[in-house]
Protein backbone atom coordinates (compact mmCIF):
# COMPACT_ATOMS: atom_id res chain seq x y z
CA UNK A 1 0.00 0.00 0.00
CA UNK A 2 1.49 3.45 -0.88
CA UNK A 3 1.76 5.84 2.13
CA UNK A 4 3.02 8.86 -0.43
CA UNK A 5 -0.58 9.30 -1.53
CA UNK A 6 -3.98 10.12 0.41
CA UNK A 7 -5.85 7.68 -0.46
CA UNK A 8 -9.25 9.23 1.70
CA UNK A 9 -8.93 11.72 -0.93
CA UNK A 10 -8.70 9.46 -3.81
CA UNK A 11 -11.53 7.48 -2.35
CA UNK A 12 -13.40 11.00 -1.58
CA UNK A 13 -12.73 12.13 -5.88
CA UNK A 14 -13.67 8.61 -6.58
CA UNK A 15 -17.42 8.25 -4.64
CA UNK A 16 -17.73 12.05 -5.58
CA UNK A 17 -17.33 10.94 -9.48
CA UNK A 18 -19.40 7.42 -8.84
CA UNK A 19 -22.31 9.40 -7.63
CA UNK A 20 -22.67 12.20 -10.39
CA UNK A 21 -22.50 8.93 -13.01
CA UNK A 22 -25.42 7.28 -11.18
CA UNK A 23 -27.58 10.16 -10.60
CA UNK A 24 -27.16 10.93 -14.32
CA UNK A 25 -27.65 7.51 -15.67
CA UNK A 26 -31.22 7.71 -13.28
CA UNK A 27 -32.24 10.84 -14.64
CA UNK A 28 -31.82 9.80 -18.01
CA UNK A 29 -34.98 8.38 -20.13
CA UNK A 30 -34.45 4.79 -21.45
CA UNK A 31 -32.17 4.66 -24.35
CA UNK A 32 -33.65 1.64 -25.52
CA UNK A 33 -37.09 2.74 -26.39
CA UNK A 34 -38.22 2.71 -29.88
CA UNK A 35 -37.41 6.30 -31.71
CA UNK A 36 -41.08 7.53 -33.12
CA UNK A 37 -40.33 8.17 -36.89
CA UNK A 38 -44.08 9.29 -37.65
CA UNK A 39 -43.94 10.73 -41.25
CA UNK A 40 -47.15 12.23 -40.58
CA UNK A 41 -45.60 14.68 -37.88
CA UNK A 42 -42.13 15.04 -38.62
CA UNK A 43 -40.08 16.17 -41.41
CA UNK A 44 -36.92 13.94 -42.99
CA UNK A 45 -34.43 16.63 -41.25
CA UNK A 46 -36.22 16.08 -37.49
CA UNK A 47 -36.51 11.84 -38.09
CA UNK A 48 -32.75 12.27 -38.95
CA UNK A 49 -31.69 14.84 -36.21
CA UNK A 50 -33.66 12.28 -33.66
CA UNK A 51 -31.64 9.40 -34.85
CA UNK A 52 -28.33 11.36 -34.29
CA UNK A 53 -29.54 12.49 -30.54
CA UNK A 54 -30.53 8.99 -30.01
CA UNK A 55 -27.29 7.48 -30.80
CA UNK A 56 -24.98 10.47 -29.48
CA UNK A 57 -27.14 9.50 -25.91
CA UNK A 58 -26.13 5.49 -26.75
CA UNK A 59 -22.64 6.71 -26.94
CA UNK A 60 -22.82 9.03 -23.59
CA UNK A 61 -24.58 6.34 -22.24
CA UNK A 62 -21.86 3.39 -22.90
CA UNK A 63 -18.75 5.74 -21.83
CA UNK A 64 -20.56 6.45 -18.47
CA UNK A 65 -20.85 2.98 -18.24
CA UNK A 66 -17.34 2.01 -18.80
CA UNK A 67 -16.08 4.76 -16.41
CA UNK A 68 -18.16 3.55 -13.55
CA UNK A 69 -16.84 0.06 -14.01
CA UNK A 70 -13.13 2.14 -13.69
CA UNK A 71 -14.28 3.50 -10.52
CA UNK A 72 -15.40 0.38 -8.90
CA UNK A 73 -12.56 -1.39 -9.85
CA UNK A 74 -9.94 1.42 -8.68
CA UNK A 75 -12.02 1.25 -5.09
CA UNK A 76 -11.85 -2.66 -5.18
CA UNK A 77 -8.06 -2.03 -5.44
CA UNK A 78 -7.86 0.72 -2.88
CA UNK A 79 -9.56 -2.35 -0.75
CA UNK A 80 -7.01 -4.89 -1.73
CA UNK A 81 -4.34 -2.46 -0.91
CA UNK A 82 -3.02 -2.37 -4.69
CA UNK A 83 -4.26 1.10 -5.54
CA UNK A 84 -1.52 3.40 -7.09
CA UNK A 85 0.27 0.16 -8.48
CA UNK A 86 -0.15 -0.03 -12.33
CA UNK A 87 -1.74 -2.93 -13.31
CA UNK A 88 0.37 -4.42 -16.24
CA UNK A 89 3.72 -3.56 -14.51
CA UNK A 90 3.13 -3.16 -10.41
CA UNK A 91 5.30 0.18 -10.96
CA UNK A 92 4.06 3.42 -8.71
CA UNK A 93 1.37 5.51 -11.24
CA UNK A 94 2.59 8.88 -11.01
CA UNK A 95 0.50 11.34 -8.08
CA UNK A 96 -0.22 13.80 -10.97
CA UNK A 97 -1.90 11.04 -12.80
CA UNK A 98 -3.75 9.72 -10.65
CA UNK A 99 -4.85 13.24 -9.48
CA UNK A 100 -6.04 13.72 -12.94
CA UNK A 101 -7.83 10.21 -13.22
CA UNK A 102 -7.78 8.66 -9.83
CA UNK A 103 -9.74 5.48 -11.81
CA UNK A 104 -6.56 5.16 -13.30
CA UNK A 105 -5.07 1.53 -13.57
CA UNK A 106 -1.35 1.96 -15.31
CA UNK A 107 1.35 3.90 -15.30
CA UNK A 108 1.76 6.34 -18.30
CA UNK A 109 4.79 4.01 -19.82
CA UNK A 110 1.85 1.15 -20.11
CA UNK A 111 -0.47 3.36 -21.41
CA UNK A 112 1.77 5.04 -24.44
CA UNK A 113 2.85 0.60 -25.27
CA UNK A 114 -1.41 0.41 -25.40
CA UNK A 115 -1.99 3.01 -27.64
CA UNK A 116 0.99 1.25 -29.94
Amino acid sequence: MRKDIDLAEFQKALQKRLEAIESGQADKKDDRAPLELDQARTGRLSRMDAMQQKAMSRAASRLAEQERRRIYKALERMKEGDYGYCVNCDEEIAEGRLRFDPSVATCIECARKAEK
